[in-house]
């Protein structure tokens, strides 16, 4: 055929392939349950990776209050377990709640508190506090941004006594009372 000719491309006969419909459905699938299968592991493996931190928490949780247990509470400090209760003013919820205060400095102190949620969720966290003595008792307060899924930066004061601990709290979305009191030899126990 001469150069200058132009060619219709309905002259042109091309060989005739098949599709592999079925093996590319096949494939398709097998892809589509290896995706499926891999995710199922993987929220598997973080699932477990989560409850394991958890877990891992709230034994470190039970060592610290058995430890403290031990320890001799003398009633001129606010150091030492508390038990009680902790209600939402904002929404009613509530649940059983674990303290242990320690000091760091003069007029500086930890609270770690383990509270539970619907009796099953379990909670730990530590706040700073600042107490200062007051009427045969300690005034504290004190901020801490426990993240975006705990609800932000949380507030908090109250009162403690050598037997009685109150405090108030709020953040962006709750607000609510803590109300402990000093355990009995053996408490209500952590895991429980």
């Amino acid at each position: 055929m001469p150069r200058d000719q132009a060619v219709d491309p309905r002259d042109l006969t091309y060989p005739k392939k098949r599709l592999p419909v079925a093996g590319v459905k096949n494939r398709l699938t097998r892809v589509r349950n290896n995706a499926r299968r891999v995710a199922g592991q993987s929220v598997a493996l973080m699932a477990a990776g989560s409850l394991l931190f958890l877990v891992g928490r709230c034994s470190s949780f039970n060592r610290q209050w058995n430890k403290v247990e031990e320890a001799r509470v003398t009633p001129d400090s606010m150091e030492g377990r508390w038990q009680g209760r902790w209600v939402s003013d904002a929404n009613g919820h509530n649940g059983k709640l674990l303290c242990i205060v320690s000091r760091r400095d003069e007029g500086d102190y930890a609270a770690r508190f383990r509270a539970t949620y619907l009796k099953i969720l379990r909670f730990s966290y530590t706040l700073p506090m600042k107490v200062e003595p007051q009427d045969g008792g300690w005034q504290f307060h004190g901020e801490e941004n426990l993240g975006k899924m705990a609800g932000g930066v949380y507030r908090y004061e109250g009162k403690a006594t050598p037997t009685n601990f109150h405090s108030i709290y709020h953040s962006t979305y709750d607000h609510g009372v803590f109300e402990m009191e000093r355990p009995e030899t053996h408490p209500f126990p952590p895991g429980k």
